[in-house]
């Protein structure tokens, strides 16, 4: 029998271990237009909190009790679906399990562009086209702006940080250490701001603007929200362009963010716009055929932070909101 992890209860806070339980799913034969895929590789994602609240969102919330979704590389190893052999490697979202049965409509392969099978969770998958379409639509950034992006040591951050440099934009990160930051600049980051080094984010985004000869920010990518969207709205130019895709900082907490700079949006003509990916993703082959062409040209760079075994799910998931990953976070199973 398979192995799943579900939602025990609906967390208050920050989730716990104790929120989370591990079941088994019957096996059962697979229907016609069914395949049965061995999971390799497994997707956390911020997203996922708002998922285990039973409140209406975008997506619907995890039914306690039963196995929980997300993000998932694997290999077919039943199939009972025109087009999808045994062996065929696919992406799919019946995650947070060791082995998943799913309707062929619901599973893709994995695109021909030469990278390790992962990086279709991270930077080639859903973080990555995140990354890609909020810059480049929601935000429409375009070559000489100025980009600040919160988060920028994360997958989705990082994957910004790489495609404003390619495409010829000044970018200001921000991530939490010294060591993610150095990694942040190794990514082209023009200057990174470190939100753990005890600065308000207000005035360490006013120096680094300093640092790169700018007097402000066209644009903004938040990951983040609190401080990071304050600071930001602080320092926008006139219509700059927030893209909004994740808050991590309330995600826990429930609290309502304080923006103080909030009436700058008003005289500055700044646009904000929150997005989800799904939006997107009638053109995904737009995405898979830029992307392709960065890896073609080695300008990508990509770093995951890797979990083993499925029971080290929870503690994946958890090191999300504590900074514990530097790429992608991931589990191999």
């Amino acid at each position: 029998m398979a192995r799943a992890w579900s939602l025990k209860a609906r967390p208050q806070g920050m989730p716990q271990h104790t929120d989370f339980a591990m079941i088994t799913i019957p096996d059962r034969p697979l229907a016609a237009g069914e395949v049965r895929i061995a999971n390799r590789w497994l997707s956390v994602d911020p997203y996922m909190r708002g998922r285990m609240n039973d409140v209406k969102s975008y997506v619907p919330p995890f039914v306690l009790g039963e196995p929980m979704q997300g993000g998932a590389v694997g290999e077919i190893v039943e199939s009972n679906a025109d087009g999808f052999a045994v062996g065929d490697k696919v992406q799919h979202m019946m995650g947070w399990r060791d082995e998943a049965v799913v309707p062929a409509a619901q599973v893709q392969k994995l695109p021909a562009i030469d990278v390790p099978e992962q990086a279709f969770l991270g930077q080639l998958g859903m973080p990555g086209m995140t990354g890609y379409f909020g810059l480049t639509e929601v935000a429409a950034a375009k070559s000489g702006d100025v980009v600040f992006v919160s988060a920028a040591a994360g997958a989705v951050g990082s994957t910004v940080v790489q495609i404003a440099k390619a495409r010829g934009m000044t970018v200001i990160g921000s991530a939490g250490g010294a060591d993610k930051c150095d990694w942040v600049r190794s990514l082209g980051a023009d200057a990174v701001v470190d939100y753990k080094a005890g600065v308000p984010v207000v005035k360490a985004l006013g120096e680094a603007l300093k640092t790169v000869g700018a007097d402000g920010i066209d644009v903004y990518f938040d990951n983040v929200g609190g401080e990071h969207l304050d600071a930001a709205l602080a320092h926008a130019r006139m219509r700059a362009r927030f893209a909004v895709c994740g808050m991590i900082e309330v995600y826990n907490s429930g609290a309502a963010t304080e923006l103080r700079y909030l009436a700058r949006l008003i005289g500055n003509r700044i646009q904000i716009r929150g997005f989800i990916v799904s939006d997107y993703m009638d053109r995904q082959a737009d995405f898979v055929r830029d992307m392709g062409a960065l890896v073609a040209a080695g300008t990508l760079k990509r770093e995951e932070t890797v979990h083993d075994g499925l029971d080290a799910m929870p503690d994946a998931f958890l090191g999300l909101f504590s900074g514990g990953n530097r790429g992608k976070m991931l589990v191999r199973v």
